[in-house]
């Protein structure tokens, strides 16, 4: 027989619901409001974000535009994820905010690092796909094309593309966030984690190659900092105190 719902379990439940519509309609007026901002320059804005593109066309070459709205959408379509990429700290700090009172003390001591952190490491990950991974590929995409095919990128197709990059590397650099929450939580531990190293090696190809698109040269560019961050989330991890040394009461924190 199921036992009745406790009235204070029943407003505590409530509140969490109403707290979290709260937080993510504060994330929706954000984005907008960032999205209002830069509306005026969303043409200048693809026309930078296409630059490595453009400069490794072929003289007399350009992108091509194949649908009827195409030269309207697409970068309105770029400036709202931008939006989105320039709310990241927002969003992060409004996530915090909802799952901090559920953590210990010494686990809320690290929420302004790992927010730092987070969106250092994001916007790294973002800027090392445009100015490392994009001249390169598409420097070598150009080169490679058979003879007598005229390279004409579709903007709608080179949104995708780019977007898809832009999100794979700003993800995967939050790794070594991922192994210091893991061995604070007590998830994992760092010496579990080093014994691991190969297969976790040779995951971050996996990942690679899932995450990006199918070419070798972006997927080992995505591959090789994976390896060298998760290093990184190794060392940080070793001044990590695992939640198990610290058995404390959950304390509500501000938001």
């Amino acid at each position: 027989m199921t036992e009745p719902t406790s009235p204070d379990r029943s407003q505590s439940l409530i509140a969490h619901l109403l707290e979290l519509r709260t937080r993510l309609l504060k994330c929706v007026v954000v984005i907008l409001v960032l999205f209002i901002g830069l509306f005026y320059f969303s043409q200048q804005i693809y026309h930078f974000l296409a630059l490595p593109l453009i400069e490794a066309l072929p003289a007399g070459t350009s992108m091509i535009a194949t649908g009827v709205t195409s030269p309207l959408m697409v970068p309105l379509k770029m400036t709202f994820y931008l939006s989105i990429l320039v709310s990241v700290p927002f969003l992060l700090h409004q996530a915090w905010g909802f799952i901090a009172p559920g953590l210990y003390r010494h686990e809320r001591r690290l929420a302004a690092p790992l927010l730092f952190s987070s969106v250092l490491l994001f916007y790294l990950g973002a800027s090392f796909a445009y100015f490392v991974v994009f001249p390169l590929i598409f420097k070598f995409f150009t080169a490679v094309a058979p003879e007598g095919v005229a390279i004409a990128t579709d903007i709608s197709s080179y949104l995708d593309f780019i977007m898809a990059l832009f999100m794979a590397f700003g993800l995967s650099f939050e790794l070594p966030i991922a192994i210091v929450l893991m061995v604070a939580t007590g998830i994992s531990t760092v010496e579990s984690l080093s014994e691991k190293r190969p297969y976790i090696i040779v995951g971050c190809f996996v990942v690679g190659m899932f995450l990006t698109p199918p070419d070798v040269i972006s997927q080992t560019l995505l591959a090789i900092p994976m390896w060298m961050l998760f290093e990184i989330g190794l060392l940080v991890s070793r001044w990590v105190r695992p939640r198990e040394a610290e058995p404390e009461p959950h304390e509500g924190a501000d938001a």
